[in-house]
């Protein structure tokens, strides 16, 4: 069997095709390699067949025919699973890239393209390419939502897909000497691909095209595998996520990953097994994974049924584990117990004597599902919205006159919360409430500030407060861009208020902007000051166009994220009737963090006591440099934070972090 790589340049991209008896879908995976968009002569496509018996290795000679690029090559049958073809075809490639493509799976024609030029601009060693399903089933969608230039697993939800249909730096895979566990026979990918995730420089993912597209769903005669098995499958992934992480709250996100979707699940395989094997061959194996592996951190995390399951396990209690899954759909029924502001779940060996279980197993406090529901939104009055809806907390009766529901806005961005309280509408029905929001005065008699407000709903129930997002389960039908409005929120200010469901969850939000025509000044300039460094200059005009100074005090406006303030004076053209007006902010003196541009409107004889005064926005500039200035001997900057539709100007100030600031140069 050839192991030396052909001469010539190197392409950019090997895929590679395991194959074994894989007719007849290895004609169109084979088929989509050939077709990318990025060109043959930048790829070099590894088909290995693994000892096929029904016309396979027939099909991708006659590919190869057509096709200078494609490469067969034989590897003999074995028993395990596809890792030992992979690794020939690894042994075999020259590409910058190496992409894993299934014989059953295929490719959108510009799938590796983007991919590539997605790697190549992140400078990233992984790039995830959106992945679909012909029945949507088994598919990840989290990590897909949007597209991503640069993050890593801590950052995303790239450790939900393990698969190895990926775009792999070749340089990281012959650096860690990856291979693929070649003797098993079931998920033999992912340990591959969790080394290279936890030891990438960077993760890309391209959201915003179909890349891979899933074969068809395997056949009812495909057997599940046994527990033993499982058992072989987890070794080589609860290793590498051992060696390739710090003990930590890092590594425990990584190890709750396997917990939940590797041991719990074969926890559950018991009833099924042969009892002598597992008690005396598997189940010490899982028990000393178990306790090396699950901290008091992580294991704080696992449901209240995976807690049970892991401390028995952890306890070398066999009888009682087979008992706790045997009857795992009835107890999963059973009531809960409220008890000095905890909820605890009513399984059999709560509290039991002879059972010796710690309560932090049945603790379901933060766990408690909540029902809602959004009936509609509208207004009331000239300022206020009328939200109504349902909400209780699932398992625990709530008493009207004691569990106080209240409505939760936060400003996305920043450290800023308000509530509101809901009151029930039907007598025969708790759930039922409806909440007023006055635009005009929900923060502290003051209008809402302008920016994005997510909705939330605080349930109570029995002294348990449960928190949740608000908007995904509403009416069929329901319009919630019907109530938009301009609304008056103070002397001359107006602001335009938009209901509308976020995607893809469909939450309720709030977007507060400015009402055309409605502001009381209009922003005609942001820029830095040409010499004075750090300092940045208003400008504008009243409005209207004509409205004279006297009496309309001004200030400029910079909020923290965690709400300090610092106001700077306005200064008003000598005798413009337009009532023009410049203003310096020193963004130098600020403190580090996220900061709030606005100009506030302030009576002449101030907000009075307790009442903020109102703020208009200063919109953010099409074209806005950061900035950089020296404070204390060290390099501090300030930028525009853009891009994701503000209304308002805000900066992010922050010291350079100089060896980023180096490697960025040497990067460009």
């Amino acid at each position: 069997m050839p192991r030396t790589p052909r001469p010539g340049p190197s392409p950019r991209v090997s895929v590679i095709v395991p194959a074994r008896d894989a007719m007849p879908g290895i004609t169109r995976a084979v088929t989509s390699a050939i077709r990318q968009t990025i060109g043959l002569s930048r790829l070099e496509i590894i088909a290995v067949d693994g000892g096929s018996a029904d016309g396979t290795a027939a099909e991708l000679d006659r590919l190869a025919a057509g096709c200078p690029s494609l490469r067969v090559v034989r590897h003999p049958r074995s028993r395990g699973g596809t890792g030992a073809l992979r690794n020939t075809g690894l042994d075999l490639a020259r590409g910058d890239f190496v992409f894993f493509l299934d014989a059953d799976a295929h490719l959108a024609p510009d799938a590796l393209r983007r991919m590539v030029a997605t790697a190549d601009a992140g400078g990233t060693d992984v790039v995830l390419g959106k992945m679909v399903s012909p029945d949507g089933r088994g598919v990840p969608t989290a990590v897909f939502r949007h597209n991503q230039l640069r993050t890593d697993v801590h950052a995303s939800h790239a450790y939900a897909t393990l698969e190895p249909c990926k775009l792999f730096r070749r340089a990281l895979v012959e650096r860690l000497q990856l291979r693929f566990p070649a003797h098993l026979r079931h998920d033999e990918g992912k340990p591959f691909t969790a080394a290279a995730y936890l030891n990438a420089s960077g993760i890309s993912v391209v959201a915003d095209y179909d890349c891979y597209h899933l074969g068809p769903p395997p056949g009812r005669d495909r057997t599940a595998p046994g527990l033993a098995d499982r058992v072989e499958a987890m070794r080589p992934l609860l290793e590498t996520a051992a060696r390739h992480t710090r003990p930590g709250p890092r590594r425990d996100a990584v190890m709750r990953h396997h917990f939940r979707r590797e041991l719990c699940p074969a926890l559950r395989t018991l009833p099924h097994e042969d009892e002598t094997e597992a008690r005396e061959r598997l189940l010490p194996t899982l028990r000393r994974w178990a306790r090396a592996h699950c901290s008091d951190a992580l294991f704080a995390t696992l449901t209240a049924p995976e807690r049970l399951m892991v401390h028995l396990l952890r306890t070398g209690r066999y009888d009682d584990l087979l008992s706790v899954v045997c009857g795992a759909e009835r107890d999963a029924r059973r009531g809960h117990l409220v008890e000095k502001g905890r909820v605890y779940w009513l399984h059999p060996f709560f509290r039991d004597p002879d059972a010796d279980v710690p309560d932090a197993c049945f603790d379901v406090t933060d766990r408690l599902p909540v029902r809602h529901h959004l009936a509609g939104a509208g207004w009331h009055g000239r300022s206020t919205l009328r939200v109504r809806g349902r909400a209780a907390v699932e398992g625990l009766a709530s008493d009207p006159e004691e569990d106080r529901a209240e409505l939760v806005l936060r400003r996305r961005g920043a450290r800023e919360e308000l509530r509101i309280p809901v009151v029930a509408t039907a007598e025969d029905d708790p759930a039922e409430f409806a909440a007023d929001l006055d635009i005009a005065t929900a923060d502290g008699g003051a209008p809402l500030r302008p920016g994005v407000w997510d909705v939330f709903l605080d349930v109570r129930a029995q002294g348990i407060s449960r928190t949740v997002r608000f908007g995904s389960r509403h009416d069929d039908g329901l319009d919630i861009g019907t109530a938009r409005r301009v609304v008056t929120v103070g002397p001359g200010l107006r602001a335009r208020v938009t209901p509308y469901f976020t995607s893809p969850y469909r939450n309720l939000s709030l977007d507060i902007g400015p009402a055309p025509g409605g502001a009381p000044c209009e922003v005609t300039e942001t820029v830095w000051h040409p010499s004075d460094k750090g300092t940045l200059v208003v400008a504008g005009r009243l409005l209207p166009p004509g409205t004279p100074a006297r009496g309309r005090v001004l200030r400029l406006r910079a909020e923290h994220a965690d709400g300090r303030v610092h106001d700077h004076p306005v200064r008003y053209a000598a005798g413009h009737p337009a009532g023009a007006f410049t203003a310096r902010l020193p963004v130098r003196d600020l403190g580090r963090g996220r900061w709030t541009v606005t100009l506030a409107v302030v009576a002449p004889d101030g907000p009075g006591p307790g009442r903020p005064a109102p703020a208009a926005p200063v919109p953010p500039p099409a074209r806005l440099p950061g900035a950089r200035w020296m404070r204390r001997g060290r390099p501090y900057y300030a930028k525009p934070l853009v891009g994701r539709g503000e209304v308002t100007l805000e900066l992010r100030v922050a010291p350079v972090r100089l060896l980023a600031a180096v490697r960025n140069r040497l990067r460009r």
